[in-house]
């Protein structure tokens, strides 16, 4: 087939383009102008635009089997938070009306995000939650819940879109924010990070990203047009993280814990830092209201249309070994 993906230098775009690629797949990725596409798999076509121009996406999008809608601002805080509707929900329905006036496409995988669930506070969820929509932790989580609304309609409107919702994505590759799991980790295992994060009420479904792009192409390949799909993993907090951690590097765990407040007033320490320096900052205020919540999730629906995920074990431990590798941590 041949197949678009928006967000292709993205840490999750990417790794999905080489997959594609990988399983013979013509691949055409959308980038910017201003984006790095060296890391790019060999043989992907490049299609310069953005999700925010909708003229740009006429031609990526001509003569395309199928669409992988994966660009998105992922950032807890940004200087500018209407970046996130621009970005997310205004981009959504660019690729919905590009995708709409090119008869080829017959087929749209969005790439949505738990956030667009919603928390789960002392339960776990499935496909048939919605998001309240009354509350949110960040603009983020607030552009996401908005461009889900978007494409449930557009699938009642007969739009063949899959969507799925991948968990805390972790993986080896690119150390963006969208790899906030081995930025963390990096932070623990050099010292800047010497205690749990919070009291360990947190809760997280972790997914590998490999697994993630195997899920996406699964829905592309048998994912059921208008259903959602949870691309989740084991729910655990961030301490459990460290203990596993610890566990498989033969290293200490933390001996006390970072209480949510103090790491409140260093986010809105890091916030003000970045409005003078223009750098975004690893934690933000917006990040620890996350924490204070649980986002617990049952993938079964998804295992057992799409696939299985690995257990959280051996990912961890992948992931260890490669920043070992790539000398961002010792053990």
């Amino acid at each position: 087939m041949r197949v678009l993906v928006t967000g292709a230098t993205g840490y999750l775009g990417g790794r999905l383009c080489a997959a594609l690629a990988d399983a013979g797949h013509a691949v055409r990725a959308l980038a910017r102008r201003s984006s790095d596409v060296s890391g790019l798999a060999p043989g992907v076509d490049i299609a310069y635009g953005n999700v925010t121009d909708a003229d740009s996406l006429a031609a990526a999008f001509d003569g395309c089997d199928a669409v992988f809608h994966v660009a998105a601002a992922v950032e807890p805080w940004l200087p500018d938070p209407s970046v996130f509707h621009k970005v997310n929900v205004r981009g959504l329905e660019n690729v919905l009306k590009a995708a709409k006036r090119t008869p080829t496409v017959k087929k749209i995988v969005y790439t949505s995000s738990f956030f667009a669930i919603g928390p789960t506070d002392g339960y776990v969820a499935d496909e048939t939650q919605m998001h309240p929509g009354k509350a949110f932790c960040t603009e983020y989580e607030k552009s996401k819940f908005l461009a889900d609304r978007i494409a449930l309609q557009a699938a009642t409107e007969g739009v063949p879109i899959t969507i799925v919702y991948p968990g805390v994505i972790y993986g080896p590759g690119k150390l963006s924010t969208g790899n906030l799991v081995s930025r963390i980790l990096i932070e623990r295992f050099n010292g800047r990070l010497p205690g749990y994060i919070g009291d360990g009420y947190d809760r997280q479904s972790f997914c590998h990203v490999d697994d993630v792009v195997s899920g996406l192409i699964a829905a592309m390949e048998k994912g059921r047009v208008g259903e959602r799909y949870l691309l989740t993993g084991e729910n655990m907090s961030f301490k459990q993280i460290f203990n596993m951690a610890a566990n498989i590097t033969n290293t200490k765990a933390p001996l006390f814990h970072v209480p949510l407040w103090l790491i409140e007033v260093y986010g809105w320490i890091s916030v003000f830092v970045s409005r003078i320096t223009g750098k975004l900052p690893l934690i933000s205020y917006p990040a620890v209201h996350v924490l204070r919540h649980q986002w617990s999730y049952s993938c079964d629906k998804a295992k057992m249309e799409l696939g299985s995920p690995r257990n959280l074990t051996e990912g961890l431990s992948e992931v260890l070994l490669w920043l070992k590798d790539e000398k961002q941590i010792k053990f």
